[in-house]
């Protein structure tokens, strides 16, 4: 489908947005949306992608199904198009059973021209079931970044994105990032189907932020951050990012003590005050808040005049998305990282707490090896049982099926409860004949708790002789209107063998090198940050060069610009692993032997990494756990393996 080219999208722009004139690259963007086509939008952060599909929603018949991982985002840009009266909702766990329930009528009718939904929610059974049938225009999907095994922030549920999309038979895809470098822009194109000509690229560079690296030291730095926050008055927006959730309340309280206006914002804080620090911070001139990487994904305030990373980001790109957040008015704003060269412990061994054990990934090519050709399978206990985290048992998953070993189904819930809002009688008024039969069944097989009613759908549907799905349909049809309220719980996600597992060792050594493999990534990508806050020429340019675009000229205001570079890192002086250390594992080790197995869990208890197994044996709260977390890991997997 394309549209009539006769529109004046500029005057749309104007009377929709409130907006003079678009910025680079989105009209390019647009145009080849609305002739029909699939597209690619790589602009730098808070370079306007969202336009690019909100503009063409109004006009598009159907449905613009967002995807995005940021809740933060949906909510805010909901509010915002709906209070341009552009109907929008979105669908994510904060909402209630009614509020739910309403946005899915509003979808069916056509009221709402765009929907937003994290690419969890394809996982939910009922949704699946009730986007199916919405015609949608425009597939949207925002940090498309995700979908590259290569990329900083690989989600292996965004490899499956491309596949629902040609599932809901949309008629366009719009892929967003503003951090794509070559490589990742070539997974992004290949896996939506996007003509190279239709990858919009902006200038990645704005000349409006000041880039700088400071050395410091741990004891120096909070006076540091002081120094340069008392220097700016009037005082002004500011975001300070820490690694750990411990340091961003830390900081924060030693600002207010310090007198100025501060909050710390992580995910460990409940969703309510989470949402009141950055209500606070969109309404302040002033306000300072202290944050993990959770604060900032998807807010869009316009004149944050400084961001200070007390502690360095992980990689390029994270460095990129966070200073974008500067200066989105074009004013000018500085970005700076206070450099501690001791942090780097604290950043790789993040990278080394994803990596699974070889008995872990052994562990867990059995499990795949005893299910039956079709089965489900709940990430959360497979993580337990093969003692690894279940973002590692998803990547693992995604492999075997890049491998063509298995091909993902649709997911489910294995529980199902409800509670009445109408009598059985007043339900069943709605339906005659075979539907009234079957509607009667469904309810009398459910079984009656204190207060909710539970019903086993494996159970129903043999007795029933039909397929699960209809009694889901069932439900759905009666929480849409009203009649239940319902509440799923158990969610499994369903697998089919494609081919036989005929060499289980070898199968899971293969694996272990693909988590070694993405540890090393992590690790590369972590020295090229350093490498960058070290250099010895513009640091501008040199991130622009990342994302494969060239500056003509150095940009004159970064660290080596300004004649302060830091130059050479000193190497930190790392303490060494104590005997006492080494001695109170080896202790441990004789009687949790199936905790720690081997020199690298041993070596994750004496970093503080957790993982399910030594959650569940309660070994994170034994003495030593964590005693070695200033030491690098491989330092302290060389101790145990040369002891």
């Amino acid at each position: 489908m394309t549209l009539d080219t006769a529109i004046d999208i500029d005057q749309l722009l104007q009377e929709r947005f409130s907006l003079p004139s678009f910025r680079p690259g989105q009209r390019a963007v647009i145009d080849r949306l609305l002739a029909g086509k699939s597209a690619a939008a790589i602009f730098p952060t808070g370079g306007g992608k969202s336009l690019c599909y909100q503009l063409p929603a109004i006009l598009l018949d159907g449905l613009t199904l967002v995807v995005s991982p940021l809740l933060a985002l949906m909510r805010e840009q909901v509010e915002q198009l709906n209070g341009r009266g552009i109907h929008a909702a979105r669908l994510d766990s904060t909402l209630s059973a009614d509020e739910s329930r309403q946005v899915m009528l509003d979808v069916r009718s056509g009221k709402t021209k765009l929907l937003y939904v994290a690419p969890e929610r394809f996982f939910n059974e009922r949704f699946r079931e009730f986007i199916n049938d919405i015609p949608v225009s425009l597939f949207a999907i925002d940090e498309a970044h995700c979908i590259s095994q290569w990329g900083h922030n690989f989600r292996p549920d965004y490899l499956k994105l491309a596949r629902i999309a040609r599932e809901l038979k949309a008629e366009r895809v719009l892929a967003l990032t503003a951090t794509a470098t070559p490589t990742v822009l070539d997974d992004i194109k290949r896996g939506f189907d996007i003509e190279t000509a239709d990858a919009v690229l902006t200038p990645f560079y704005r000349d409006n932020l000041t880039l700088r690296f400071t050395l410091t030291t741990e004891e120096a730095r909070d006076q540091l951050l002081l120094d340069r926050l008392a220097a700016t008055t009037p005082r002004q927006a500011t975001l300070v990012y820490a690694t750990l959730q411990k340091t961003a309340e830390e900081v924060a309280n030693f600002l207010v003590e310090s007198g100025f206006e501060a909050k710390a914002y992580h995910a460990g804080l409940d969703d309510e005050v989470r949402r009141g620090v950055q209500d606070w911070f969109m309404a302040s001139d002033s306000a300072i808040v202290v944050a993990t990487i959770a604060f900032g994904m998807g807010i869009d305030k316009s004149n944050i005049r400084a961001i200070y990373h007390y502690n360095p980001s992980k990689s390029l790109e994270s460095l990129a998305q966070e200073i974008g957040r500067a200066g989105r008015d074009g004013q000018p704003a500085v970005c700076e990282t206070l450099l501690v060269p001791e942090d780097r412990v604290v950043l790789e061994n993040f990278a080394y707490g994803d990596t699974p054990s070889l008995a872990s990934v052994r562990t867990f090519v059995e499990i795949i090896v005893g299910q039956p050709e079709n089965f489900f399978l709940s990430y959360y206990a497979t993580a337990f049982e093969a003692d690894m985290r279940d973002s590692v048992v998803r990547t693992l998953l995604t492999q075997l099926e890049l491998d063509d070993y298995l091909l993902a189904t649709s997911p489910r819930y294995e529980s199902y409860e409800f509670k009445p809002r109408a009598s059985s009688q007043e339900i069943l008024r709605h339906f005659q004949g075979e539907r009234r039969e079957f509607a009667s069944s469904v309810l009398a097989m459910s079984v009656k708790k204190k207060v909710w009613f539970e019903i086993s759908l494996a159970a129903s549907a043999k007795r029933l002789q039909c397929d699960r799905t209809r009694i889901v349909k069932m439900l759905d049809y009666f929480a849409e209107k009203g009649w239940i309220e319902l509440k799923l719980s158990g969610l499994v996600f369903g697998y089919r063998k494609l081919k036989p597992i005929t060499d289980i060792e070898a199968l899971a050594q293969n694996l272990y090198q693909v988590s070694l493999d993405r540890e090393v990534g992590e690790l590369v990508r972590l020295n090229e940050l350093y490498e960058l806050m070290s250099a010895n020429h513009c640091q501008s340019a040199a991130l622009s060069e990342h994302f494969g675009q060239d500056l003509p000229a150095d940009c004159g205001h970064c660290s080596y610009c300004e004649g302060d570079p830091i130059g050479d890192l000193p190497e930190p002086d790392y303490p060494r692993v104590g005997d006492s250390a080494l001695a109170s594992v080896r202790a441990l080790t004789k009687s949790y032997p199936a905790q720690l197995h081997d020199a690298r869990q041993q070596a994750r208890f004496l970093c503080g990494l957790s993982s399910p197994k030594l959650i569940r044996a309660r070994l994170t709260s034994k003495p030593g756990y964590g005693c070695c977390n200033a030491i690098p890991f491989d330092l302290v997997l060389e101790a145990l393996l040369e002891g």
